[in-house]
This record gives structure tokens, sequence and C-alpha cells, in this order.
């Protein structure tokens, strides 16, 4: 069962699923929940980015689904979608405090050729992601400040006497 938490700052909900439940759900019902699912991570991933003040995270995920059902009829914009729901995964990773998270480019290859390894790590992915903002790790603003310049070191406590003037 998947667990729901409270995005911050919203009243929208994301849930945090078992990785290995997504892959056999979307086996077992021949790709129907595998739709379903695209869409409620994109809709998750674009409640996350409005409360954040962004659209970095998409607006319009019933515009994604519809990339990737009928759009595939045509290729390219399955592709385009797909590729975008990646790169929104690792920003939502980057943006809830993962050091490492997920490369767009690396789910996208994996979603082409071995689709379950990619939906499990866009799914692991994303579960950390709420968790931490669920736990208040994710409070900072979309962008951060940089961190203060290092402190100058410093003097030794006891000064010697300036060098005498050369003698001419």
């Amino acid at each position: 069962m998947a667990e729901e938490v409270q995005i911050a700052g919203t009243q929208a909900t994301a849930k945090i699923r078992n990785p290995l439940g997504v892959i056999g759900l979307t086996l077992i019902t021949f790709g129907i929940y595998g739709i379903f699912y695209y869409y409620f991570i994109n809709r998750e991933m674009a409640d996350y980015g409005r409360a954040r003040g962004t659209t970095e995270l998409g607006d319009s995920p019933g515009t994604s689904v519809l990339a990737i059902t009928l759009g595939a009829l045509v290729i390219v914009p399955a592709l385009i979608s797909l590729y975008n729901t990646c790169k929104r995964v690792e920003a939502t990773q980057r943006m809830a405090g993962d050091p490492n998270p997920t490369a767009a480019g690396l789910l996208f290859i994996l979603y082409l050729f071995i689709a379950p390894v990619a939906l499990y790590l866009i799914q692991d992915g994303l579960s950390k992601a709420w968790q931490a903002q669920a736990s208040g790790g994710a409070q900072l603003p979309p962008q951060q400040a940089p961190p203060p310049p290092p402190a100058a070191p410093e003097q030794p406590a006891e000064q010697s006497a300036p060098p005498p003037p050369p003698q001419a």
C-alpha cells in the first residue's frame, strides 16, 4: 500500500510507492497501470513545483500522458515527454535535497531499453524526495544562496617588530 504525504505548502499529496509494486502492476495490467502512474507522478511533481514557485517540474500532466499515448503513434512526442519527465524527476530529487540525483539522460536511456529498471529508479528517487520534503528537509527556497566565503586566516597573537630599515 502506498503511503500518502502532504506536499509542503499545498493541499496536494504525493504517494510513496514501492518501486517493485509499480513494476509489477505495470506488467500485470499490460501497461495500463503505467499510463496512470505516468500521469500521477507528473501531477505530483507539478504540484511540488507550484509549491516551490517554479515551472521546472512541469505544469500539465495531462499533456504528458497524451504525448506518450496518442503521441506515440508519431514517436517523437512520446520521446520528448519521456525525456522531460526524466528531467523533472532529477530536478525533484535535487530540490528535495538529494546530493546525487539520478541523471535524466541515464533514466531516459534505461527507460528506452530496460524500462523496469528505469521505473524502479524513478520511483525510488521520487519516494526519497517525498520523504525528505515531508520531514521538512526541503524547506529551502528553489535558489539557495551561495555559502559565505571562508574566514580569513587568523593573525598570530604576538606580532614581531617590523624589520629595521636598510642602512645606507
